[in-house]
């Protein structure tokens, strides 16, 4: 009987020495995914909430979407290129570029920016590049949206309003590049195609990823803002003292 024992007692120990080694490895493995992430992860991010990070990494896919557009759009309308004096499409994109992330104006727009560089961009009085306008009026207005911020840390706070206002104006913004036409009934920029060679909705696909980062986002910002209200009204409502240290 004692040989039965210790017979049954060696699969047992074998079975254990098993996974002590798995949950050692995978404690292991945890800890190095923990380390490369921070030793990947910049000084500023430890001055981030997670909504924060959320909000700048939209910002950043947003834009980068952006300047995806305007280069589709520079390929189906060459002639706005010609009108923004520059020799090459790359040129002319970093101009608009900068002009956003640094919030300084477009010459062509006349100090205009977010909506009233809009509105003016797709009339059919402006002569500019139609292109670098329209580009630059929606990237303003994001960047107004959020408090004339690219990047978002702690102190910073976002409007959920104003964001989720954003959204609706891109759309907006969609329809108005579907149709907004000149006086001999000609799209002012040509984007969509829907003919019988063939569709191509890259641009509103584009724009409604945007449209979608925007919705998240607002969701994210009203729930952190309700849930500091709740956890206000809880600490009040069970009269517990918040805490100091």
């Amino acid at each position: 009987m004692v040989r039965a024992l210790a017979h049954c007692l060696i699969p047992i120990r074998l079975l254990a020495g098993l996974l002590l080694l798995c949950a050692s490895g995978c404690s292991q493995q945890q800890g190095g995914d923990i380390f490369n992430q921070l030793r990947e992860g910049t000084p500023q991010e430890f001055l981030q909430t997670s909504v924060d990070r959320m909000a700048t990494l939209a910002m950043r896919d947003n834009l980068d979407s952006l300047y995806l557009l305007m280069n589709k759009l520079y390929r189906r309308n060459p002639e706005e290129l010609k009108k923004s004096g520059f020799i090459d499409a790359p040129t002319a994109e970093k101009q608009v570029r900068v002009a956003i992330e640094q919030q300084q104006p477009l010459p062509t727009l006349g100090g205009r920016k977010d909506l009233a560089a809009l509105s003016y961009a797709m009339s059919p009085g402006f002569l500019g590049d139609r292109v670098g306008a329209f580009i630059y009026a929606i990237g303003s207005m994001l960047v107004t949206a959020h408090g004339n911020r690219v990047a978002f840390y702690m102190t910073d706070a976002i409007n959920p309003v104003f964001v989720s206002n954003a959204a609706r104006n891109i759309e907006k913004a969609t329809w108005m590049l579907s149709q907004r036409q000149n006086a001999k009934g000609e799209l002012l920029l040509f984007s969509n195609e829907i003919s019988e060679e063939g569709s191509n909705l890259s641009f509103a696909v584009e724009f409604g990823k945007i449209v979608a980062r925007l919705d998240l986002l607002t969701q994210m910002l009203d729930e952190r803002y309700r849930r500091i209200g709740l956890n206000y009204a809880q600490s009040l409502l069970f009269l517990n003292f918040l805490p100091v240290q």
